[in-house]
């Protein structure tokens, strides 16, 4: 910024700005004066997507009573802090002034935790060019360094490329266990000073862009700072691998029509179900899992069927778009997934035909019976004294009593 007299507007009225000498292009026209704009619009912009097209206002009376202010904010401790104190102010003042009808900008805050980093270490030999591994180190006396973790793999150093990293490593000799180098790592704040970086278009070459959206989710809860571990990406990927497989056999895009069957809808009904809950309560990382679990059972179920797979794509579709989008096409349809409609929760699919019953004696379970759900106390008392494994556990004695929770257990008192 151009050095000025004061921080006060010019004595015709011009912003601070204006007290600047030779404030111009190199074409000697006038540059802007007023900084306004840029921190106003900037605070102030949920405003005009409430009325985008009003040449009048920043926001019509009628638009704003219908859309109040916002539902939520989410947004980094530093960048939401600095931010929500702009928005409030002005949020504040134009209140004053009648021009919103809400006091708060923001009915909701969540601040997303922070990504630490995981840095590596390789252990120099004090007084030499040589480096020795993770699990020799205690051997000599070593003094650790940072070392980019982007030519560092599951803690084991691509040595070509701490040579060539830097002039000071070229030389660099190593000594190895089992034939590899293997760093020491700690969770620190990511930074260029730590070489804990992680380059985002790296993964994305090297996995693709959804195993990176679905890791970071994974990583844990939103609100919560976590470490971020390479290590960890390739159980993410082999996800994708399975969910990908269930559509093919071999190299042929597969797709029965044949009606589902209760355990393959079981499982497409209580993954809808936990999707449905954990995207209200923003518990994506448990989304994940719910969705791995989904997978491996459908894989089990060597289930390749249209009516479990294709909702499958639409309730994944957010948390991994690309491949959801291609295996939308590749199973016929022109449209975009993004607007297939959500899958609907279904409660009848989840419920159970038979329950398994522990039969106690004397509170000490000897065996199980699997029985209708809907038999009731008696006809299950009737069932498990007739089983030709209660007689044996007997031993003709006749019992004292037979307590039935129903849906939980039988035992029998001698």
């Amino acid at each position: 910024m151009p050095e000025v007299d004061k921080f006060l507007p010019t004595e015709t009225g011009e912003p601070p700005l204006g007290r600047a000498q030779n404030w111009q292009t190199e074409d000697g026209y006038p540059l802007e004066l007023n900084t306004m704009p840029g921190f106003a619009g900037s605070s102030a912009y949920y405003l005009r997507y409430m009325d985008p097209h009003n040449n009048q206002a920043l926001v019509s009376p009628k638009a704003n009573q219908y859309w109040r202010n916002v539902d939520l904010y989410i947004g980094g401790t530093e960048h939401a802090t600095g931010h929500l104190i702009y928005s409030r102010f002005w949020n504040k003042f134009l209140y004053d002034l009648g021009l919103v009808c809400e006091d708060e900008p923001f009915k909701k805050l969540i601040n997303q935790g922070m990504i630490q980093g995981r840095s590596n270490f390789v252990y120099r030999v004090i007084g030499t060019n040589k480096y020795v591994s993770l699990g020799l180190k205690d051997q000599y006396e070593t003094q650790p360094i940072h070392v980019d973790v982007n030519i560092v793999s599951n803690d084991v150093l691509d040595l070509d490329k701490f040579r060539a990293w830097s002039p000071d490593y070229r030389d660099a000799e190593f000594i190895l266990e089992d034939g590899k180098y293997i760093c020491g790592w700690a969770v620190e704040k990511m930074s260029k000073s730590m070489y804990n970086v992680v380059n985002p278009d790296d993964i994305v070459s090297r996995y693709g862009a959804d195993t990176l959206r679905l890791y970071e989710m994974f990583l844990g809860p939103l609100e919560q700072s976590k470490p971020w571990d390479t290590n960890g990406i390739d159980g993410v990927h082999r996800f994708l691998k399975k969910l990908w497989s269930l559509f093919f056999q071999g190299d042929t895009f597969v797709l029965s029509d044949e009606a589902p069957n209760e355990a393959e809808l079981k499982t497409l009904h209580k993954t809808i179900k936990k999707i449905g809950q954990d995207i209200e309560q923003f518990s994506f990382n448990t989304s994940v899992s719910a969705f791995m679990i989904c997978v491996n059972e459908l894989g089990q179920q060597k289930c390749n069927k249209r009516a479990i797979l294709e909702p499958l794509i639409v309730l994944l579709t957010p948390f991994a778009p690309h491949v959801c989008e291609e295996l939308w096409h590749l199973a016929g349809h022109e449209g975009t997934v993004c607007d297939a409609h959500f899958p609907d929760f279904e409660e009848k699919f989840l419920t159970e035909s038979s329950v398994k019953y522990p039969i106690s004696f004397n509170g000490k379970v000897r065996f199980t019976l699997e029985l209708p759900a809907n038999a009731d106390r008696a006809e299950v008392e009737k069932i498990a004294l007739a089983h030709e494994n209660t007689a044996k556990f007997l031993e003709g004695k006749t019992p004292k009593k037979v307590i039935v929770v129903p849906g939980k257990i039988v035992n029998i008192v001698l």
